[in-house]
């Protein structure tokens, strides 16, 4: 028997190639298919299932790819309905993989057809459950984010959670591995830990869900403190139901070739969105107007997904052999409508003498000799309510990044504001001063390192918590 995990850091996402004798299992796979393919030719077995855990909503899953690529089976559990080719299991089914057994378990609760998978080796014992979104480390699924039923609620979805965790998860053997959906970071649980996997044992003596006395309190506990979701995640949930175009049609579309003047003419004559994915750094010393700063080297797909429109055109500027990158994780999370990238990048834009703007970086230095003499002055932090209630600057403003972009929000400032934007670390903060510029407000400064650089020097500055809306 063979297990290997892979995960995907800008999603916090495990997907799983199971193999036994010959014949292979992958589980929840990414939309990029490839390492998969190459993980069975190089193991020479052949993919015989693809097992779903449920409809996903923070990616665009690489199911039909890759049965298309491998002929394997899709697999969903009993409430699937999907609106293409899949073998819809039942609660208890066995499926054969080599030498192996996968048996099907009916968890709902995240969503109706949540299930997880349980590993049997050859002698019918227990080895794993990959659980998906329904038990993480330290953390259960969020039973608000698939209410597909005008009948049920997020409490009755919380309710059914434990029944499905109290009668077919922590019933099994304490030493049965537990390998989730998630890991740290992800949206789709409220306080996932940062270990790669578990076991039954472990979550029953430690995770907080698992420690209610009874449904009533684990529904109370579950539910509480919840933030919102992100917004693309019902974009990505439909796309998973109805089907989607080929990756390699999309990696197609969107390496389209484009010089400075279609480049133009695109944001002249059409509503199109300009993305620059270069690192933070080089952003800030110069980019195209109108740009929106999403670098490939933070959470690159979520935060993309957070803050572009869902539904405009868009045309994006890379260093030189990340083009085909940028695309890739972009339809990880169902955006599809790139239209093409900047020959040359944004050299080749600066170089031409066309016109540019700038981001002024300041450090806590300044910032601190600025704070007593600037009545003016607002600190605009980004970061999270919880971040912002752990610890944050007297004269700061807290509008998390993903709130950045709803309407009105920017009416919060006045003509006369010298806004500092600061979050953790100074990757949020760029998106921000980018999304701030692109509606015409420049009188703004990025704090260089954020937060953490902040707490370096908090002898100079004033910091103030608020502990009531600490989760």
């Amino acid at each position: 028997m063979y297990i290997k995990q892979l995960f995907t850091e800008c999603l916090s996402e495990y997907s799983y190639y199971i193999e036994s004798d010959g014949e292979a299992a992958v589980i929840d796979p990414l939309r990029d298919i490839e390492e998969y393919l190459a993980i069975a030719k190089e193991r020479n077995a052949t993919i015989k299932y693809i097992f779903e855990t449920h409809f996903h909503a923070d990616f665009v899953s690489g199911h039909l790819d890759l049965a298309k690529a491998t002929n394997a089976v899709i697999v969903f559990g009993p409430e699937c309905k999907a609106r293409f080719k899949v073998l819809v299991g039942k609660d208890g089914e066995i499926f054969t993989l080599g030498k192996s057994q996968v048996k099907l378990l009916h968890t709902p609760g995240h969503t109706l057809e949540s299930s997880s998978y349980l590993l049997l080796d050859e002698n019918g014992k227990e080895q794993a459950v990959f659980t998906g979104d329904t038990l993480f480390v330290g953390d259960v699924g969020r039973p608000d984010l698939s209410q597909q039923s005008e009948i049920l609620t997020t409490n009755d979805l919380a309710g059914i959670l434990y029944d499905s965790l109290t009668t077919k998860i922590i019933t099994l053997p304490d030493e049965v591995i537990v390998y989730p959906g998630h890991g740290k970071g992800s949206a789709c649980g409220k306080n996932i830990g940062a270990e790669k996997q578990t076991t039954i044992g472990e979550q029953k003596a430690s995770n907080y869900a698992l420690l209610a006395d009874n449904k009533e309190e684990f529904i109370k506990l579950v539910i509480s403190d919840l933030i919102a979701p992100p917004k693309y995640f019902p974009l990505n949930a439909k796309i998973n139901k109805d089907g989607y175009e080929s990756l390699e049609i999309l990696i197609e579309k969107g390496l389209q070739q484009l010089s400075i003047d279609d480049v133009k003419k695109r944001i002249k004559d059409f509503d199109v969105v300009l993305l620059d994915t270069r690192p933070a750094a080089k952003f800030i010393d110069g980019y195209i107007p109108s740009s929106i700063f999403v670098g490939l080297e933070g959470r690159f797909a979520e935060w993309a997904a957070n803050v572009l429109p869902l539904n405009i055109p868009i045309v994006f500027v890379a260093e030189e052999g990340k083009e085909r990158e940028v695309i890739t994780r972009l339809a990880r999370v169902g955006i599809e409508h790139v239209e093409g990238y900047l020959i040359g990048g944004f050299e080749a834009w600066k170089e031409a003498g066309e016109k540019i703007d700038l981001i002024i970086d300041i450090d806590t230095d300044e910032l601190a000799m600025d704070i007593p003499f600037d009545d003016n002055l607002v600190v605009l932090d980004v970061r999270t309510e919880a971040e912002f209630g752990s610890g944050h600057l007297k004269q700061s403003m807290n509008i998390p990044l993903d709130n950045l972009t709803d309407p009105g929000t920017m009416a919060d400032f006045d003509d006369n504001h010298n806004i500092y934007v600061q979050c953790a670390g100074g990757y949020r903060s760029v998106i921000a001063c980018s999304l701030l510029k692109r509606q015409g407000i420049h009188n703004i400064r990025n704090i260089n390192g954020g937060w953490n650089a902040i707490l370096l020097n908090k002898e100079k500055f004033t910091i103030e918590k608020e502990e009531k809306i600490l989760n």
